[in-house]
């Protein structure tokens, strides 16, 4: 049973979604029970997803934590904007909204909580 944790970062960063999907691939090769392939892509994908929201609309830093449970893999990530993801009719045009439904998708489980001292937490149960 994989019950471990990493935090990706001491403090909020402002590394790219692609340093983030790197660290996750490496977190993700770390388990003693390797998830298949198609699994570990969902992974990157929403912890992609999730940074690059936090980036954009959550006040440009982030905090990556990655979890293992017996049954998922947990992405939570911080940021100091208190404004939840919201679902949009997604722009062709280029302003995005395909993301947030992606994720719910892909997720066993969404869940946001807003931080003490301000900001969020969203969270993404993802099966293993």
């Amino acid at each position: 049973m994989d019950t471990m944790g990493t935090d990706l970062a001491a403090g909020p960063v402002t590394a790219s979604p692609a340093s983030a999907r790197e660290r996750t691939r490496a977190f993700l090769d770390t388990l003693a029970r390797p998830l298949a392939e198609e699994a570990e892509q969902s992974v990157v994908l929403v912890v992609s997803e999730l940074v690059t929201n936090a980036l954009r609309h959550g006040g440009g830093t982030y905090t990556l934590d990655l979890t293992a449970h017996p049954d998922g893999i947990e992405v939570a990530v911080h940021d100091p904007s208190p404004h939840p993801p919201v679902m949009r009719t997604p722009d062709l045009s280029g302003t995005g909204g395909f993301g947030w439904p992606m994720v719910n998708r892909l997720a066993l489980a969404t869940h946001i909580t807003a931080a003490p001292g301000g900001g969020k937490t969203v969270r993404a149960l993802l099966p293993r």
